[in-house]
């Protein structure tokens, strides 16, 4: 096991904190880690993806899970698979994929481990149809602060603490996950302009079971009767008898592909925000107002964010800020009112991306609840930044929606309990678990959880 002290941040670059890295490379590595974790506590660590403070702890250690990146076993006549925590969401589909099984939730990266997928249960662009990532989590090894490795089954208390837990419950070594088959690994396309919010919403609350996958990119910087226009994809899983002969003996191989780069993504952060506009209009311009059928490969279609694993440090040396809210069925108006006042202050917001919400899942501090959620990135040296965010969550909260607590770097305490109605609960197996408190985030420290 190597040990040393680095500086460390979530994927926005902000808020830089130093820390004792702790890499094991065996389960009893990771227990002397946690033992060895000094006042400060200990946070599980994985491939750097959240987006704020989650994973960082300041004066104290993490674990970085990375080097524990088995694959136990693949039952390819149950569809499960058995592996370490650290193990990428990448491999698992390189694995997986030829053998006619795919991950049935996926965010928006392929760069992020099991251990942070459940930690942080990241739901994608098929929430409605599936759920958020710890649906579909049949079993999971924790170590906890006494040193124990329990096995965690759904259903139990345990178990809904550390869906969602932020690492906070213990490490998580292991884990067995459900399965969706799939024929091939292409994805069938299709791509509508929304002229402006409501047009955004009417077609993703159109989305049905043929096509499972629905998000809209939203241009946050048109204004006016555009306001809130997006382009909007839907897609579905390509069966094998919808390809041509030749093309089915490969049709399960795995390749990623290229993508577009950077500078085709995101709206030029540098450039100043009437390139900003221009870009956004040239884009959105430039997509077919209605397109169906285009194959598109797995990862062009559900992974946008490995275009350009650096787009955080477009923005500006202050790192990116990303902000995402919940809200449900009947508070659409809380959502125009921010689209607008993000429009009307010509904020230049990036990858702003809308979605709509199933079934909640069992986590306590799980984010996603039934209605409509919208994320996106803001330079974090924006003048004003902050006073607006708080404003956003005010009208979140009055709303009885809640923000995103993987991705957050800066919601005040007082309104975690309003957004987050099971926090007692959880706060209360934290202290019966680990009553010394060995687990720690910066974020656990900043909103007291």
């Amino acid at each position: 096991m190597s040990v040393d002290t680095v500086s460390l941040t979530g994927w926005g670059r902000t808020s830089p904190t130093t820390a004792v890295r702790f890499r094991p490379r065996t389960y009893e590595d990771a227990a002397v880690a946690v033992r060895g974790r000094g006042p400060r506590g200990v946070v599980a660590r994985g491939l750097g993806r959240a987006h704020g403070d989650a994973a960082q702890n300041a004066g104290g250690s993490v674990v970085d899970m990375t080097a524990l990146d088995r694959i136990h076993t693949v039952d390819t006549v149950a569809g499960t698979v058995v592996c370490d925590a650290g193990v990428s969401l990448h491999r698992l589909m390189e694995a997986l994929l030829p053998l006619g099984w795919f991950l049935p939730v996926t965010p928006a990266t392929r760069h992020v481990t099991v251990g942070g997928a459940i930690g942080s249960d990241v739901h994608g662009r098929n929430h409605l149809a599936s759920g958020s990532f710890t649906r579909h989590v049949r079993s999971l090894e924790l170590l906890t602060a006494d040193g124990e490795v329990r096995t965690v089954l759904p259903g139990t208390g345990l178990f809904d603490a550390t869906a969602g837990g932020l690492g906070l419950t213990g490490v998580i070594l292991s884990a067995s996950l459900a399965l969706r088959p799939v024929t091939t690994s292409l994805m069938s396309v299709d791509t509508a302009r929304a002229a402006d919010l409501d047009e955004a919403l009417a077609r993703l609350a159109g989305c049905g079971a043929s096509t499972p996958y629905a998000a809209a990119r939203v241009d946050l910087l048109a204004r006016g009767r555009a306001t809130g226009r997006a382009v909007v994809t839907r897609g579905a899983h390509v069966p094998l008898d919808a390809l041509p002969a030749h093309a089915r003996r490969t049709a399960l191989a795995f390749r990623p592909g290229r993508l577009p780069t950077a500078s085709a993504l995101l709206p030029g952060g540098l450039a100043g925000r009437v390139s900003e506009a221009f870009l956004h209009e040239l884009r959105h311009r430039g997509t077919p107002a209605v397109r169906t059928g285009e194959l598109q490969r797995i990862s062009a279609f559900l992974h946008p964010l490995d275009a350009a694993p650096r787009w955080s440090r477009v923005p500006g040396r202050g790192g990116v800020l990303q902000y995402q809210f919940t809200l449900g069925h009947g508070h659409e108006e809380t959502l125009h009112r921010i689209v607008r006042q993000i429009a009307a202050r010509r904020c230049p917001a990036f990858h702003a991306v809308l979605k709509r919400f199933g079934e909640a899942g069992p986590g306590w501090l799980s984010f996603p609840t039934p209605g409509w959620t919208l994320s996106f990135g803001l330079p974090a040296g924006l003048p004003g930044l902050a006073r607006l965010l708080d404003g956003f969550d005010e009208e979140v909260a009055a709303a009885g929606g809640r923000v995103c607590l993987a991705k957050d770097a800066r919601l005040r305490p007082s309104l975690l309990e309003v957004m987050y109605p099971r926090l007692a609960a959880f706060r209360a197996l934290r202290q019966e678990l680990d009553p010394t408190g060995a687990f720690r985030s910066d974020l656990s420290r900043r909103l007291a959880l």
